[in-house]
């Protein structure tokens, strides 16, 4: 009866599985490691070599260049403000609600600002009209008091040609209860 590899009898086999994988991965390696060297002692590596350090090289002047660059865009925010290219940033399309809010709010602000500018305006107007009126009620009190007093009065009446005679007495005064 012939066993397979499951039921072989570890007992008499010193050599596990795993053992034979490490064995069969270290056997690869080795052989790896002697084709590389007589490739290098050929001389076929070195240009390999040179080939994969030009190409890191030139990978790490790349992301380098990108670095600078993108620090440059995002150092230049003024500029990016004015241009408009600010509105395209991740960050900032987050935050387009808050904007919108607080545009909402700088136009109501403005709006409240000439409303109260006008009407203040409105209301210093008035106030120079309310003057006028007051000084001109003043000037016309003025003239209706001069225009009645004793002396205006005569001379009108002699302008008139009209005799004014004063009384001799005092008037008496009338009164008007009864004892």
């Amino acid at each position: 009866m012939k066993k397979t590899d499951k039921q072989r009898d570890t007992e008499f086999d010193p050599v596990t599985p795993e053992e034979e994988a490490r064995r069969r991965d270290e056997e690869e390696l080795a052989r790896r490691v002697r084709r590389e060297v007589l490739r290098i002692g050929r001389g076929e590596a070195d240009e390999e070599m040179r080939a994969e350090m030009e190409a890191e090289a030139a990978e790490r002047a790349e992301a380098a260049e990108r670095e600078q660059e993108e620090r440059r865009r995002r150092a230049s925010l003024v500029r990016q403000f004015f241009t408009g290219t600010i509105l395209v940033r991740e960050g900032v399309s987050r935050s387009y609600p808050y904007m919108l809010c607080i545009a909402v709010m700088l136009f109501a602000s403005i709006f409240v600002m000439f409303m109260a500018l006008r009407l203040d305006m409105r209301y210093t107007e008035l106030e120079r009209e309310v003057q006028k009126l007051r000084e001109r009620s003043i000037r016309l009190e003025e003239e209706r008091f001069r225009a009645t007093t004793h002396s205006a009065i005569v001379g009108r009446l002699r302008e008139r040609g009209i005799p004014l005679v004063d009384p001799p007495a005092p008037g008496e005064t009338i009164d008007d209860r009864k004892p």
